[in-house]
């Protein structure tokens, strides 16, 4: 309850510019809802399963759903309106709050980004080959088309839906390889990355998860790219420890911080080969105004990376070796952008 108040306090600083005067939270067993704004006892009540089992990220975006209802009916004085009327749905817009509130959006992809993709699933297929100038060839490619798919929209200036998604586990700390990926992530494949605060409540802690913002194809592809970078760092510790028969894991953040380094230099490299050829991208202004409006105000930390040691090094050179691929094989083309099986 003391988290819900608090991130109400946040949002309605960062969005609302404090014009709401805080009401009730309460905790709902309802099962039939998620929540809802009830303005004869200015309270919002939200669902206490939902709260429990769904992420936070969830539980603050059903949150934002009812404080705009708050804002329509106290500080607009709008009541002649359905719940969910003109003027509600002109505020979430505004705002860049989910004015169905079903819980954290779901990015549909249309039949041209599922024909783009499918493409690019049956690139990355082929880098699977044995061959390492064919395996390259067909990750560059990939990347190409997903450069062009980009690219062809901005020269059409087609009307582009944007959404978010939250990637991997909440965690206290962020390491040095995982602030890489994100960095991978935004420079690379066309999403706005950003760490935002969450709660844990089962354990009563707080702490972080990292957030992409873009197109529902591009979701997808950075969501395979994390899943599958995270993965094959992980299977290439695994196999460096074999290798130089180590027993313990107190080089392992650093080794994974220098593959991460070396695929990011990896792809710096191709990027730079895609420029020489005239495909030069230009950061989306629409994004950016979504991103903007999601997070009015956003912090910058710098960080100290890892010691650069012989693991750092060793990692590092494994990093630029890495080809893009598939998960395992027998998937649907939907799990063609889902992170690997694990044994």
């Amino acid at each position: 309850m003391r988290e819900l108040m608090a991130t109400y306090q946040q949002v309605n600083y960062s969005h609302f510019r404090r014009k709401l005067q805080p009401p009730s939270i309460l905790l709902s067993d309802a099962t039939g809802r998620l929540g809802r704004w009830i303005s004869d006892a200015r309270a919002i009540e939200i669902s206490r399963r939902l709260v429990l089992e769904k992420p936070w990220g969830v539980v603050v975006e059903v949150l934002k759903h009812e404080m705009a209802h708050q804002y329509v009916f106290e500080v607009l004085k709008v009541t002649s309106e359905t719940a969910h009327g003109p003027r509600f749905r002109e505020v979430c817009e505004k705002l860049g709050i989910d004015a169905l509130a079903a819980g954290m959006p779901t990015a549909v992809t249309s039949a041209e980004e599922n024909r783009i993709l499918e493409r690019i699933a049956r690139l990355m297929a082929l880098a699977e080959s044995a061959n390492v100038h064919e395996a390259e060839s067909a990750m560059a490619a990939a990347q190409r088309l997903m450069l062009k798919y980009n690219l062809d929209l901005e020269q059409a200036r087609a009307t582009r839906r944007y959404s978010f998604r939250h990637l991997g586990k909440p965690t206290g700390r962020v390491t040095e390889s995982e602030r890489i990926v994100s960095g991978i992530l935004g420079k690379h494949f066309f999403v706005e990355v950003i760490w935002v605060p969450v709660y844990l409540p089962l354990e009563g802690k707080r702490g972080s998860v990292m957030e992409i913002c873009g197109t529902p194809a591009n979701l997808e592809m950075a969501a395979y790219v994390h899943a599958f970078l995270l993965h094959t760092a992980e299977q290439l510790w695994l196999a460096h420890k074999r290798d130089q028969r180590i027993q313990g894991n107190r080089d392992r953040r650093t080794f994974l911080a220098g593959v991460m380094l070396g695929f990011l230099e990896k792809l710096n490299t191709e990027r730079k080969r895609e420029i020489s050829k005239g495909l030069v991208w230009v950061q989306d202004a629409d994004l950016q105004s979504f991103y903007r409006t999601r997070y009015p105000h956003v912090h910058h930390v710098k960080h100290t990376g890892n010691q650069r040691t012989e693991a750092h090094a060793h990692g590092r050179e494994a990093g630029r070796r890495i080809d893009l691929r598939p998960p395992l094989e027998g998937e649907s083309r939907r799990g063609l952008m889902l992170p690997p099986k694990r044994g």
